[in-house]
């Protein structure tokens, strides 16, 4: 079959799957993955038949996310169903919950995990999610590690004047860890709009700084972005978006909706395909192939130079 190419001959190799827009954070700049206002939650066998007809069109790696994925109680079920159609399933996740469920997603299939992580400072934990879950998390890393779950992503949203000063502390965590550390930017997104000029940090000079202390950089194919691996032994991805025309040139993401819609752009909400709609009605695999064509003839990139 042929496979996904859009209207900027980027190929779409993965999607984004938000399972659920529930979440026991509640981090001040989420960007719920540019959803809002969610209709409902897909379960296990309509998330497989999403699955199945990516694989066919030979999308290989499958991102759950949420909300947070932790608080489906089905989450076990729902690695086991999709993950025979492709190479990689992983995970975001805050990690509050995944302790004691890590060795049992392994086992279903789950290959790896990013970890929200934006400081290891109690106040600093609390005031950005509202909890006081922190404890758990790094246990949920631990767990994540000893259950083979490789490799293990912190994502640190970084904020000026918040945590941007802890990025030497994470850095030296993440090296003790054995995980990598992954700095993203402020984005200027659903809940982050209203703090985006108060809290946006540049990332530019820490890369000059990881540049200067690297002794090799790799830039990955999706978004361009680029791997510093420290001469201390530390391994850290930055993750820069806004603004960034190189970022969106090679993007080969596809997302679904966790009420079932595939959506081009995380940064868009004016271009959704709905396909729950399909499968509920019985619609023919041909039809749900359609959408998906249909959604990848509406991606084009968001920022461009």
């Amino acid at each position: 079959m042929k496979p996904l190419l859009d209207p900027y001959d980027r190929p779409i190799n993965s999607l984004r799957i938000s399972l659920t827009q529930r979440c026991n954070f509640n981090c001040f700049f989420c960007h719920q993955e540019g959803e809002h206002n969610s209709l409902g939650e897909l379960t296990p066998e309509e998330i497989e038949t999403v699955v199945s007809v990516a694989s066919e069109l030979g999308i290989k790696n499958i991102k759950l996310t949420g909300g947070e994925p932790l608080l489906r109680e089905d989450l076990v079920e729902i690695v086991q169903r999709i993950s025979p159609y492709v190479s990689e399933v992983s995970m975001t996740t805050n990690a509050s919950r995944l302790a004691d469920q890590a060795c049992s997603l392994k086992e279903a299939g789950l290959k790896r995990v990013n970890v929200s992580l934006h400081t290891l400072n109690d106040v600093t934990f609390n005031k950005i999610t509202g909890q006081r879950y922190e404890n758990t998390v790094t246990e949920g890393i631990k767990a994540a590690k000893e259950c083979g779950l490789e490799p293990v992503k912190l994502n640190m949203v970084v904020m000026k004047g918040i945590n941007s000063d802890e990025i030497p502390e994470l850095i030296e965590y993440s090296k003790e860890t054995g995980t990598v550390l992954q700095l993203i930017e402020f984005q200027e997104l659903e809940n982050g709009v209203e703090y985006y000029e108060k809290f946006h940090y540049d990332l530019e000079p820490v890369e000059m700084m990881l540049e200067a202390k690297s002794k090799e950089i790799v830039v990955r194919d999706l978004h361009r972005r680029k791997v510093y691996y420290l001469m201390d032994g530390a391994r850290v991805e930055v993750v820069r978006p806004m603004h960034n025309s190189s970022f969106c040139a090679y993007c080969t993401r596809l997302r679904l909706t966790s009420d079932g819609s595939l959506k081009p752009c995380l940064m868009r909400d004016d271009n959704h395909v709905s396909l729950i709609s399909l499968i509920r009605e019985g619609e023919p695999r041909e039809r749900l192939i359609d959408a998906f064509r249909e959604a990848v003839a509406h991606r084009e990139p968001f920022w461009r130079e």
